[in-house]
């Protein structure tokens, strides 16, 4: 899986993208991340990418020639590309889409900033993802989670037991997700609250009936 991030904010994803399993994983060859300079693509001697809006108003509009020409340079490199551009009008993310991106050879993530597109990228992009109805400065964070929750379901990058039985990995009968069963570890009794007996029991089926019992539906509230 190739991810291939548009951003004017390079050094943010250092840290987030370089350490623990992603880093691994990178090194590992079962994943690449490249980082692209919007002002790369900008044809004048100050690499300007942003421009007024027209009709007045504040703040500044990221130019749809720009990122055309960005888009379409990365696209050159990695054609098998899906192109997903970080927006809060988009379908709001989850499991299921994480999984669906998973399936995809390279992706392309674009992110936005300041007052948002031009409105005619639109026309550019394969998807539109948001990752909740709540405001960000741009689409740098949001594109992490993406990498991060992407890169996890990628084959060897983790045990796939790891995550079989994850929060959000199966559904009850209403459809809602589920979120994973408790889980302890030692000490065994810390501040007056004691591990469950059936989990010290070593009976393995009575183990399994009791974390089956205790999956929660997810409530998005």
């Amino acid at each position: 899986m190739k991810f291939n991030i548009i951003t004017l904010f390079p050094e943010m994803f250092v840290g987030p993208l370089t350490e623990s399993i992603i880093r691994r994983a990178q090194k590992n060859n079962l994943l690449e991340i490249n980082l692209f300079q919007l002002r790369d693509f900008a044809d004048d001697k100050h690499q300007t990418v942003d421009d007024t809006p027209y009709g007045g108003g504040k703040g500044m509009v990221l130019k749809v020639d720009v990122l055309d020409k960005a888009i379409s340079s990365v696209r050159s490199k990695y054609q098998k590309s899906r192109v997903i551009l970080l927006s809060p009008r988009g379908r709001t993310y989850n499991q299921d889409i994480a999984k669906e991106l998973s399936k995809e050879e390279s992706l392309i993530l674009v992110c936005g900033h300041y007052e948002g597109f031009d409105e005619r990228i639109y026309n550019l992009v394969d998807d539109v993802i948001s990752i909740g109805d709540y405001v960000l400065t741009g689409g740098e964070i949001p594109t992490m989670a993406i990498v991060d929750s992407v890169s996890r379901l990628l084959p060897g990058v983790i045990i796939e037991e790891s995550f079989l039985n994850e929060s959000f990995m199966a559904k009850d009968d209403s459809g809602k997700y589920l979120l994973e069963y408790p889980q302890y570890t030692r000490p065994l009794n810390y501040k007056g609250e004691k591990v469950p007996d059936v989990l010290l029991s070593g009976n393995h089926a009575e183990i399994e009936k009791w974390r089956n019992s205790n999956l929660k539906a997810f409530k998005n509230d």
